[in-house]
């Protein structure tokens, strides 16, 4: 393992390895920024797909037929205040107020988890009736759009607990503190893009 040293440019800390390779301080946040450049691109292919073949129902049922918007409704809540709460998660953070942080983070996965739980219970419906992702093009579309970003809300709950155990057992630190802001941001970017669903594929489908 090779050593570490820093030094100082105009005050600000420049870190480099025997090697002499640099790590700025910064980088772990602009990979992250990659990062969700790229999930942007995989959404859009599947906001694409959705756009061509969301009106192919193969003599099926539409989404006029099935969908519940009651139920999407009180889903699209559940997440949007877990947003929220990742918020107040991150004012605490900035107070260094570590039970806070803890707190609002797990009430964030509580309603995360409730999010996941009502797409899967509507998943489960759909596919009850027949209407499963094989039933037509504009099904197989919707179950790969929502699908994905359910598995992304999973991941997120999951990086979510774990962060929790890092901060309960290492406190506030700076490596901590970098977590919880790209986790911050890649919880936003779950909103937006359900967002999007909601409009393009829940409310455009029942009209």
């Amino acid at each position: 393992m090779t050593a570490t040293v820093a030094t100082h440019v105009d005050g600000a800390p420049v870190y480099y390895d025997r090697a002499g390779a640099h790590h700025p301080p910064n980088s772990t946040m602009l990979g992250f920024w990659l990062y969700l450049m790229s999930d942007c691109l995989i959404f859009a292919v599947l906001f694409a797909v959705y756009a061509v073949l969301g009106r192919s129902y193969a003599a099926g049922p539409s989404g006029a037929d099935l969908f519940d918007l009651q139920l999407v409704a009180a889903n699209t809540a559940l997440l949007l205040f877990s947003s929220i709460t990742y918020g107040f998660a991150m004012i605490a953070m900035q107070a260094r107020r570590k039970s806070q942080v803890l707190a609002w983070l797990a009430v964030t996965g509580v309603l995360g988890l409730g999010f996941l739980a009502i797409e899967l219970y509507e998943f489960h419906h759909l596919i009850a009736q027949g209407a499963g992702p094989q039933r037509s093009a504009f099904l197989s579309s919707f179950f790969a759009l929502v699908g994905t970003h359910g598995l992304h809300v999973t991941f997120g709950c999951i990086w979510l607990v774990t962060l929790m155990m890092q901060v309960q057992k290492l406190g506030l630190t700076p490596a901590n503190r970098r977590r919880l802001m790209c986790l911050s941001m890649f919880w936003h970017f779950l909103d937006v893009v359900w967002i999007g669903v909601f409009t393009f594929v829940y409310l455009m489908g029942v009209m």
